[in-house]
């Protein structure tokens, strides 16, 4: 059943990056589905009746609301932090435990956390998460895990897990 999941899906992007429906696109659309189903299935999600549940849908899309909003507020802090003469800058690394417990919820949470401007995330080991910080506004965990994390790890949690 994954591997069909796989190819559908593969097929559906496929269509969707060529938007051309011809039966030559189609044979060469069905060849790179199969090859891609039978070499990446097995990364894929392994309880593939989660991607049928439409409050996932629904959440996934409040959680792209947040990120954009997040991205805005963080690119008028860079801008500033550029801009001003002092440049006020406290770089550092920080360590935030996440509770978060399957890796592609992590991964997610990682990758969101760098394409937000001002942080990037360094590792991931166990549960901790390694982020590179430009402006450190506190030294305590309890502190700064909400500031980084955000409302991103709880959106995370009712989309993957």
């Amino acid at each position: 059943m994954r591997y069909v999941t796989v190819f559908i899906l593969s097929m559906i992007l496929w269509f969707m990056l060529t938007f051309e429906f011809k039966v030559p696109n189609l044979i060469v659309g069905a060849v790179a589905s199969l090859i891609t189903s039978l070499i990446f299935t097995r990364f894929f999600i392994h309880n593939i009746y989660k991607l049928i549940q439409p409050h996932r849908y629904f959440w996934f899309l409040v959680y792209l609301v947040v990120f954009l909003w997040e991205c805005l507020k963080a690119n008028i802090d860079v801008a500033y932090r550029v801009l001003h003469p002092a440049m006020p800058i406290r770089p550092g690394i920080v360590k935030v435990k996440t509770t978060l417990k399957s890796d592609m919820a992590k991964m997610l949470l990682a990758n969101s956390i760098t394409m937000t401007p001002g942080t990037i995330s360094v590792d991931i080991i166990d549960d901790y998460l390694y982020i590179h910080w430009i402006y450190i506004r506190s030294e305590d965990p309890e502190v700064y895990t909400p500031i980084i994390t955000g409302a991103f790890e709880n959106l995370i949690k009712k989309i993957i897990e």
